[in-house]
């Protein structure tokens, strides 16, 4: 069944958008939501049926749409983004995942990114750094593992999420930056490094057995490519201004059906300490 891409526009006010590592710089809007429509149309390209959410040009950083939800086939989980000005992001997607999922919810004061959650089959790796906590990465993991998922933790240093230094690629395979990442975790996996001064590039998105990578890292490209692996090179150069990749500016449901129709929602992720 065709996969459903839910993305949003590139607001008005993304020259505010929240940056942790990044100098801020200005951003071209006309420039960054061309790219954006480049985007979406590879995602066309590649088999998804493309929906874009309603524009808020209130919230700066609403185009990195993976934040708000982690996305399984039993449910999909509402998150409790880091940055306080992110939270209001996730109504809107939570009314669309809402036809298509039951629903769980990450409660405060645990926070949780989407794109510190990177899926390979039924693990689930949890980067802890600066917008998800460990009591994050709990929560998530209490509404997961009746379902069957490992909730694995991994730290990120110097970067902005989990996404940001590591990709899963199909099979075994994780496409990441060593350097700023804990490898000891994912032991079991097949480590693919990206090459020297290439780091954004280890935030690719799979999807249709394809690798989506930013364009300008062609060492990393060819490296890739060598696995046997169908690529293709998308420009984000303006909303990686942003701290922004390409995963974060898509959710992908594989199914537009609800994998439990009998329940909407599921108990909340409730944690009684942050860290």
């Amino acid at each position: 069944m065709t996969a459903l891409a839910i993305t949003r526009p590139v607001s008005a006010s993304i020259g505010r958008c929240e940056l942790s590592f990044s100098a801020r710089v200005p951003i071209d809007l006309e420039r960054a939501r061309a790219q954006h429509a480049v985007y979406e149309s590879t995602l066309r390209q590649l088999g998804c049926r493309v929906e874009s959410l309603p524009a808020a040009d209130e919230l700066p950083d609403a185009v990195f749409v993976e934040d708000t939800a982690v996305i399984l086939d039993e449910l999909a989980v509402i998150t409790r983004p880091g940055a306080a000005s992110r939270r209001a992001e996730t109504n809107a997607v939570a009314d669309r995942l809402s036809t298509v999922r039951p629903l769980a919810r990450i409660e405060g004061p645990a926070t949780l990114d989407g794109g510190d959650v990177l899926r390979a089959h039924r693990t689930l790796l949890v980067g802890i750094g600066t917008r998800t906590t460990r009591s994050g990465a709990a929560a998530l993991a209490r509404l997961v593992e009746p379902l069957g998922y490992s909730v694995v933790t991994v730290n990120v240093t110097g970067c902005l999420h989990l996404k940001s230094a590591v990709s899963w690629l199909g099979e075994d395979r994780l496409l990441l930056d060593p350097e700023r990442v804990d490898p000891r975790p994912l032991d079991g996996f097949r480590l693919i490094s990206v090459a020297p001064d290439e780091s954004p590039a280890a935030n690719a998105l799979w999807v249709a057995d394809t690798a989506v990578i930013a364009a300008g890292y062609p060492r990393t490209l060819e490296c890739v490519e060598t696995l046997g692996l169908p690529c293709l090179a998308v420009d984000n150069s303006e909303l990686a201004k942003a701290e922004g990749g390409l995963t974060c500016c898509s959710l992908i449901v594989e199914s537009s059906e609800p994998a439990i129709r009998a329940k909407r929602d599921v108990p909340k992720g409730r944690s009684k300490d942050d860290s």
